[in-house]
């Protein structure tokens, strides 16, 4: 932990911090700005708006956390991760049958022909993972691997997953970099904005072949990277900061950098943001988690040295 100033320097710096965001709040606050129409939007971001005081970098989108692992290639279909050509494809395709990830076709039951050999059964072979212009009618002796494997729940949950958006938190700090700089050793606040899509819950479900997969997400924690190697984790999207408020030039009550900066210069503030994604089937209740994580982008704050006049 940092050392705190002494007393009296701490006192003058509280009394610098309340007069600069009482002084710094008279501006109101910028309407959002749209991008021009060729900017391309990250995926998951709805749109390319500029929010806060700094646009910065707009964050990660995408995955993160424990994304499951790949299928085996010498494994069946149905009850585990099904992949061809590098890219996960359906264990089971209503029209197609099972997958087999050892030769990377799918085999339903049908009827041939003529009768087949005895002890054999025809199926309706659809190679090349499954891409139509490849089928034929051949006859086994056993199902391939996986066959009549029943759906994956986990497969269906990661389904399920990738149906909504997680998206960065916008953050936001005070002292504000196009307000005023702040002080050494005085405290920072940070907060996001608040929203589903930022923070949860956010519900979806899957279904196949009668089992039913539902997820809840919600984010466990945000861990603020202060620019200066010092981490904060705060659980929720703290408070906002108001000048006007009751605890103005004080700490913040949920989300804040309390020792503040040890020493002057231009910060780069960004946070991870936790999500527990928790998911159960229609026939077990028992929940199961998948983690992600989303970055957002970046938040700059100016840190200036306290000047004491004296006599």
């Amino acid at each position: 932990m940092l050392s705190r100033a002494a007393t009296t320097r701490r006192a003058l710096a509280g009394l610098g911090l309340t007069l600069l965001l009482v002084v710094g709040a008279a501006p109101p606050a910028a309407a959002a700005l749209r991008a021009d129409p060729g900017a391309g939007c990250p995926p998951d971001q709805p749109d390319c708006s500029v929010w806060d005081d700094e646009p910065g970098n707009p964050g990660d989108p995408g995955g993160g956390g424990d994304n499951g692992g790949g299928g085996d290639d010498d494994g069946g279909g149905g009850g585990g991760v099904c992949q061809w050509n590098g890219r996960t494809i359906p264990c089971y395709d209503e029209d197609l049958g099972w997958f087999n990830n050892g030769d990377g076709c799918y085999y339903k039951l049908t009827e041939g022909s003529v009768e087949p050999p005895e002890g054999h059964q025809w199926y309706l072979q659809t190679c090349n993972g499954g891409d139509l212009g490849a089928q034929d009618v051949v006859s086994r002796a056993e199902p391939p691997a996986g066959f009549g494997a029943p759906p994956d729940p986990e497969e269906l949950a990661r389904r399920a997953l990738a149906s909504i958006s997680l998206l960065p938190a916008r953050l936001k700090v005070a002292p504000r970099k196009n307000i005023g700089p702040g002080l050494v050793g005085l405290p920072v606040w940070m907060w996001a904005t608040p929203g589903k899509n930022y923070f949860g819950p956010i519900y979806a479900d899957e279904s196949d072949r009668g089992l039913t997969v539902y997820i809840e997400a919600k984010v466990d924690r945000i861990v603020w990277d202060m620019g200066n190697g010092e981490k904060v984790t705060c659980y929720g999207a703290g408070t906002e900061y108001k000048a006007t408020g009751t605890r103005a030039g004080a700490t913040s009550p949920d989300c804040g950098y309390d020792e503040g900066y040890p020493k002057a210069d231009t910060y780069d503030v960004t946070a991870t943001t936790h999500w527990t994604v928790s998911w159960w089937t229609n026939s077990d209740a028992t929940r199961r988690v998948i983690p992600q994580t989303r970055r957002s982008g970046i938040v700059q704050i100016r840190i200036n040295e306290l000047q004491v006049v004296t006599r």
